[in-house]
């Protein structure tokens, strides 16, 4: 199983939704679980497998144009965000998808509020993606309204003081915009476990 999510891991970037579903098998990887397939673990090697040999849908970044992140944080699931952009495809301006990234949330970080929690990967996502943001203009779509304040906010939390200082270097490129969260399906699928989808 080892070799299996060694490689795979090495396509999480192009892949929806990977740390949540292949959360299981790596649990197949500790000393203190016994080694048994359910249905879950066998679905989620199947899902993988298929990922892996069909191409995924992602266009490549454009640097002179602005980029658009769409996170989430689904307390106790997982942190998602996926890296968009709009670009003239076939002289039609179209939105399209260039890398993905997600992960599990530390048993710490599940025992926080919604807001702390999305508020971590607000900080956190633009890190994770700083070879294209880096100096670049961009957007963060959350469905979160305390996220569009964070900048500004006054508080005594020693963690929000944190993430205000670590987010303050995107001041001036960065634009905070609350999106409801039944239309903000680009990044809850990546936090949360999809039910009905297909692909990843």
């Amino acid at each position: 199983m080892q070799p299996f999510l060694g490689f795979a891991s090495y396509y999480r970037n192009l892949i929806r939704n990977f740390a949540h579903i292949t959360s299981s098998l790596y649990k197949l990887c500790s000393k203190d679980v016994v080694f048994e397939i359910t249905k879950e673990r066998r679905d989620a090697y199947e899902r993988r497998k298929h990922e892996l040999t069909n191409a995924p849908v992602l266009i490549l970044p454009d640097f002179e144009l602005p980029f658009k992140s769409y996170i989430d944080a689904a307390c106790s699931q997982g942190l998602g965000a996926a890296l968009h952009q709009r670009q003239i495809v076939d002289v039609e301006p179209r939105e399209g998808v260039i890398c993905y990234i997600s992960r599990q949330l530390k048993d710490s970080e599940a025992r926080n509020g919604a807001t702390q929690t999305k508020c971590l990967f607000l900080v956190q996502a633009p890190e994770k993606l700083y070879h294209y943001l880096e100096g670049a203009v961009f957007e963060v779509y959350t469905d979160c309204t305390a996220l569009k304040s964070l900048l500004n906010m006054q508080t005594t939390n020693r963690h929000m003081l944190r993430w205000q200082i670590a987010i303050s270097e995107y001041r001036g490129n960065m634009t905070i915009i609350y999106k409801e969260g039944k239309t903000h399906g680009k990044a809850d699928g990546l936090s949360r476990w999809p039910q009905k989808t297909a692909t990843g």
